[in-house]
């Protein structure tokens, strides 16, 4: 009896042994890579990651200097050419000299290949300003004052369409403070604008997005009842209202 006994204990052993082994087998790999990670972080310097030289330790190894090639800095001969992209040209300009650089001899004629020099610069840019002058006349009959309305499409606020575009784009694809966006229109337009009026014009311009997106959202198509037999898109016929028990038709 003792026997089958103590087989079974010691099986119950080597099953509890081996557990044990899988659990601290996995617990040592877990260990090893913190502690790979933690020898890597202990390796980082100036040289391979992001941290500035001066927190380099003093023992670490400074990056050597690579010794001068002998060659001009810049494009090496053989090296594919590269060249800025010309433009289409708004006008051209025909430049051809009068008289020879040397003799003074008079010149005639047309370079088969003249040589293109090409600028290109931005447009001058002005504000349009328009005033509205609005005449608030009096009836000589009732004495009614009446006002005249602004032409379809005149804002209501100082500023137009396109200069409100212009700070949306500034203040949400660009990322720019209310405050930059004020200097940027003084600077460049001229324009001067209080904070509180870019704001304004941000607010404005997110309700108007956000409107037409809702505009523009699908809407969903309820789901039918499985026992409906009616075809889709068809009314209910209307159902009667209950009557009153006791009550009878007039």
């Amino acid at each position: 009896m003792c026997c089958p006994m103590r087989a079974k204990q010691l099986q119950q052993l080597a099953e509890r042994l081996t557990r044990n082994l899988a659990l601290a087998m996995d617990r040592i790999a877990q260990l090893e890579a913190e502690v790979a990670a933690l020898k890597a972080k202990l390796a980082e310097n100036s040289s391979n990651s992001h941290k500035p030289p001066s927190s380099d330790p003093p023992e670490s190894e400074r990056p050597q200097k690579k010794e001068p090639s002998g060659l001009k800095p810049g494009g090496q001969p053989g090296h594919p050419k590269h060249e800025r992209r010309f433009l289409p040209p708004d006008k051209t300009v025909v430049l051809k000299p009068t008289c020879c650089s040397n003799c003074r001899h008079v010149l005639h004629g047309e370079d088969a290949e003249p040589e293109r020099h090409q600028v290109v610069e931005i447009p001058r840019v002005k504000p349009d300003v328009t005033d509205y002058w609005l005449h608030c006349l009096v009836c000589p009959c009732c004495g009614e004052v009446t006002r005249p309305e602004l032409p379809p499409g005149v804002p209501h606020r100082g500023f137009g369409p396109r200069l409100t575009a212009m700070i949306s784009i500034c203040t949400g694809k660009f990322r720019m403070s209310k405050r930059m966006v004020r200097e940027l229109l003084a600077d460049f337009l001229g324009v001067e604008l209080s904070l509180g009026s870019v704001s304004n014009l941000e607010q404005e311009i997110s309700a108007s997005l956000a409107v037409r997106t809702r505009k523009r959202a699908p809407r969903r198509a309820r789901p039918r009842s499985p026992t409906s037999t009616r075809p889709a898109g068809s009314r209910a016929p209307p159902t009667a209202a209950p009557v009153a028990p006791g009550s009878g038709s007039p």
